[in-house]
């Protein structure tokens, strides 16, 4: 029968445990000095170790010799314990066995001096899920037991326990095995089971295991099912990942608020069948180290990633401020608790949310206003009112283009400002600012007299980027030019259009009031003021 490779290659002494030196040292010098306790508390993450030592070392406490603190594996107490057939030694589920009624029975039998062991050892596995009768009921016997008795109590829950328990107990914290300790697990174990495993693959599986080793082994064993060299693409393939590549194309393109490719890469995880829960919980943690980098000053310290992993990460950090990424954050959380509701559309759900990450101004939330007043003081200490993100690529549709474009002849360029010359052969293209009161808004809180100037204004903007504002009247150009005003303009026009609008790309003119613009505009106006 198949046994599975996280069993088979189970430790058998101490020696062979990974990752948790500070533990094995200490059940070591006990076994030497044969100065063991009458009760041990094993509490840590699942596939740390835990079972594995207690059985170990249920194993020392009744070895006949000893081996540098560890079990020899080879008397007859070894044999008996390692085959099942030692019944002194008892192994428990207490998540299956947790009434007041399986406690008393060990009560009851550990007056019994052991049949053919030292010790007579109890191991209760994941020991919070016992009832709090039986929690009682264990409490006097833990204290106080026989001294051939030896109790193993182990959880993943420490905070479930009763004081009374824990202090009644030698207490171990069984910690994360680290991702380099894993991967020399892994790869050892590969080499003996003739299993081709790529170092970054192993790399994947070791991350992918959250310091345990149990699943790490497990999965390197649901990877090598293939028969083939286990690489990146095979625990990809076989994990549902998603991929460090793709996960950074979702955070450029929201970065650029490139939507087709924020759609496009949706749609190919929908594709290939991955779960969208997996691939967001994947761009939680990217988000993560993104963090991470932003806010510390030795990100290595606390990322586990390769040199090529980190410089990839710095040149994508740049592009988002702190306070962003905690906005970015929230959404990718509240968008998690939505996918595991039941009938959610996990798909919706996560466009809708990628959408939003774009903008903040779709969202009113408190982070996403701290997110856009951050970005404000940020241009105003650096005096580059440009915005982070380049504009979203918008598609005109051809009714639009015939009642929004107006044809009006090229100006000549000029230092200063002059009156439009008459119309030539060569024609230019204006679109209207539909949000130029926005402009006018912003100009008023700095300086209302110039604003009012500016209002009576009509703005467009030409397909070249330039800006054309025009004036009714050259009296009112000349107030524009005059002191900041016009730098005012330009900021809050680079503010609104949401890029930088150069000071030769800003163009005054002067234009009677009937032809500032068409019917349909100055309705359109009229809206906009309502």
């Amino acid at each position: 029968m198949h046994q599975a490779l996280y069993r088979k290659w189970r430790p058998q002494t101490f020696d062979d445990v990974c990752g948790q030196e500070h533990i094995t040292s200490i059940l070591r010098y006990e076994a030497e000095n044969r100065a063991f306790s009458h009760a041990y508390l094993f509490c840590g993450s699942r596939g740390t170790g835990k079972t594995t030592c207690a059985k170990i070392l249920a194993k020392v406490v009744n070895c006949h010799a000893p081996v540098n603190g560890s079990p020899c594996c080879k008397c007859e107490a070894c044999l008996a314990i390692d085959s099942g057939a030692a019944t002194d030694v008892l192994e428990m589920d207490a998540a299956s066995n947790n009434g007041v009624d399986n406690i008393r029975d060990i009560r009851d039998e550990v007056v019994y001096s052991p049949n053919s062991l030292k010790y007579r050892v109890y191991i209760i596995d994941e020991v919070h899920m016992l009832s709090v009768s039986a929690f009682n009921a264990l409490l006097k016997t833990l204290e106080e037991p026989p001294e051939h008795v030896v109790f193993i109590l182990a959880t993943t829950e420490l905070h479930k326990l009763p004081a009374t328990i824990i202090s009644r107990c030698q207490r171990f914290d069984f910690r994360r095995i680290s991702t380099e300790v894993l991967m020399d697990r892994l790869l050892h174990i590969a080499a003996e089971e003739e299993i081709k495993l790529d170092r970054d693959a192993a790399r994947m599986l070791a991350k992918l295991a959250q310091g345990g080793m149990r699943d790490a082994i497990s999965l390197l064993e649901l990877c090598a099912g293939a028969r083939r060299e286990v690489t990146p693409a095979t625990v990809e393939e076989a994990v549902g990942l998603t991929g460090r590549d793709a996960m950074l194309t979702i955070v450029h393109a929201i970065s650029a608020r490139d939507y087709d490719a924020l759609f496009g890469q949706i749609a190919e995880v929908v594709r290939s069948s991955k779960d969208i829960s997996v691939f967001w919980q994947d761009l939680i943690a990217l988000y993560r180290d993104m963090l991470v980098i932003k806010t510390t000053s030795s990100a290595a310290a606390y990322l586990d990633l390769t040199d090529s992993e980190t410089e990839q990460m710095n040149e994508a950090v740049k592009a988002f401020s702190k306070e962003k990424l905690l906005y970015h954050c929230r959404l990718l959380e509240e968008a998690l608790f939505a996918m595991q509701k039941a009938n959610a559309v996990k798909r919706l759900v996560a466009e809708l949310t990628l959408v939003r990450m774009c903008d903040e101004a779709l969202d009113t939330s408190t982070e996403a206003l701290v997110s856009r007043i951050a970005q404000l003081e940020d241009c105003v200490a650096t005096g580059n009112f440009v915005a982070t993100a380049t504009p979203p690529k918008t598609h005109v549709s051809e009714p639009e283009k015939a009642t929004s474009v107006i044809q009006e002849p090229i100006p000549t360029p000029a230092a200063k400002p002059t009156v439009a010359p008459a119309p030539s052969a060569e024609k230019r293209i204006l679109r209207p600012i539909r949000a130029w009161m926005e402009v006018v808004e912003r100009i008023s809180r700095s300086e209302p007299m110039t604003a009012s100037f500016a209002r009576t204004s009509h703005a467009f903007t030409t397909d070249d980027g330039k800006v054309i504002v025009r004036f009714d009247s050259d009296f009112a150009l000349h107030m524009m030019e005059q002191g900041s005003a016009r730098d005012r303009m330009r900021s809050a026009v680079s503010g609104v259009l949401r890029r930088e609008v150069g000071d030769r790309e800003l163009i005054f003119e002067v234009v009677g009031r009937r032809e500032a613009g068409s019917p349909i505009d100055e309705i359109l106006e009229a809206l906009d003021e309502i």
